[in-house]
């Protein structure tokens, strides 16, 4: 075991956001923002921004790191960005108040289409569609979940449906 791999997740977490150079005991170099670290192999994963907004995801296996150099700390912008790296493509943050005219008009489609819906929770965010399925913030077809897969396939189609026609 290696002193990369001694040292514990709390370590390894000043490392994320920061541009670094992996030296390997190969006599390889990396270079990269590190986008984690993960806790059981001690594998650092490297990002590398490319010309025309594209990126590189590079893994250094951690028994094979020999030492990691900070060579420059991450900014704000910068944190933006490798934050968003894996995020799908349509994955979109809504203010507050966007989510609730949201959910008040899949509520009220729903309701006009003679479906049983409530609110749930304690800030009334999840809908529950007739008890046995609901729909979480930003109340689109990914976020149904039920464990009656026809009547979640049916009502993800209903969304689906109602969102292509409201654009």
């Amino acid at each position: 075991m290696n002193d990369w791999q001694r040292k514990s997740p709390l370590d390894w977490e000043t490392y994320v956001n920061k541009m670094v150079k992996v030296a390997t005991i190969e006599k390889h170099e990396y270079e990269g923002w590190v986008l984690t670290v993960d806790p059981v192999s001690a594998s650092i994963v490297l990002a590398t921004f490319l010309e025309n907004e594209k990126v590189s995801i590079s893994v250094v296996l951690g028994h094979a790191v020999q030492e990691v150099e900070i060579l420059k700390e991450g900014d704000d912008e910068m944190k933006q960005r490798l934050s968003c790296i894996f995020a799908p493509e349509e994955s979109k943050a809504y203010r507050p108040e966007e989510l609730e005219q949201r959910k008040n008009d899949l509520k009220t489609w729903l309701e006009t289409n003679h479906i049983p819906v409530t609110e749930q929770g304690e800030s009334g965010r999840t809908l529950c569609v007739a008890g046995v399925l609901t729909i979480d913030p930003p109340y689109g077809p990914e976020e149904c979940s039920s464990s009656n897969e026809i009547i979640l396939s049916r009502v993800q189609g209903l969304i689906q449906g109602y969102l292509e026609k409201q654009q």
